[in-house]
């Protein structure tokens, strides 16, 4: 029995009774042995309006998840600095944004939603470097109509440290996918939000019950301070043939995700 399995945000509300209910899910967690990282849709466009109470911001930002977004700024900053220094891959999502390939009706959500096409820019703070992989897609899952499951194959990839948002949107759909082929998934508790805090707290607990191990930023550091990568000690050169790069300069309008 791990003591800790159930040491998350969602204690306040899950209560004991129900926790109790979910009981034979008890297991150990932990990080894959070859694991990327997959930081979900970090773009401009959840960041609008500041760290704002999420009530507020949205009556100008209808696509911006305010305070949470920001309060995960940091924690995140920190996991892609851990991956970076343990030479994990690092890929990033976003939306589609090239007209030719977006047909009319294709949106991740069923909130339509058209934005400019630099809202949907990777954050400037997660700035992707020479050699990591950014996907575009036109959906939720980071997987669906996308070449993901190729280049994690072709890395000998086996499992994902997933970051991002929305929670219960896009977090989830790409968690779930990769589950069903078989990858091992760990969840980043602070490196994900939402819109809604009870969301993000419910969607977290179903995760890690079925699809995912939810893992604390401290537990993931520990783990490759025991464990370092094998590529960690290893000189490495960005943009070899150990990763591929995909960068595309967009302008005009887009629909938008999560």
């Amino acid at each position: 029995m791990n003591k800790t399995f159930e040491d998350h945000c969602w204690k306040d509300v899950m209560d004991e009774e129900m926790r109790e209910v979910y009981s034979s899910y008890n297991r150990e967690t932990h990080v894959g042995r070859n694991p990327a990282l997959l930081a979900i849709d970090l773009y401009n466009l959840v960041f609008e309006g500041g760290p704002t109470p999420v009530q507020e911001v949205v009556k100008e930002h209808k696509k911006s998840c305010g305070l949470y977004a920001h309060n995960a700024i940091k924690p995140i900053q920190e996991l892609i600095a851990l991956g970076r220094a343990q030479r994990l891959p690092v890929i990033y999502t976003t939306s589609e944004t090239r007209d030719e390939v977006n047909p009319a009706g294709v949106y991740a959500t069923k909130h339509k939603f058209r934005g400019e096409k630099e809202a949907f820019d990777i954050r400037e703070d997660f700035k992707p470097q020479p050699g990591d992989l950014v996907i575009y897609k036109q959906r939720a899952s980071a997987f669906f109509g996308t070449a993901l499951v190729t280049n994690l194959t072709r890395l000998g990839i086996d499992s994902l440290i997933v970051c991002g948002e929305s929670t219960s949107g896009c977090v989830r759909a790409s968690v779930v996918e990769p589950y069903s082929y078989g990858y091992h998934v760990v969840v980043v508790e602070e490196c994900c939000f939402d819109r809604s805090l009870l969301t993000h707290k419910l969607n977290l607990f179903d995760l890690h019950h079925k699809y995912a191990d939810v893992m604390h930023l401290e537990e993931v550091k520990n783990h490759f301070r025991k464990n370092p990568s094998r590529m960690a000690g290893e000189h490495f050169s960005r943009g070899s043939s150990q990763r591929v790069t995909f960068t595309r300069q967009t302008s005009g309008l887009h629909k938008g995700s999560n």
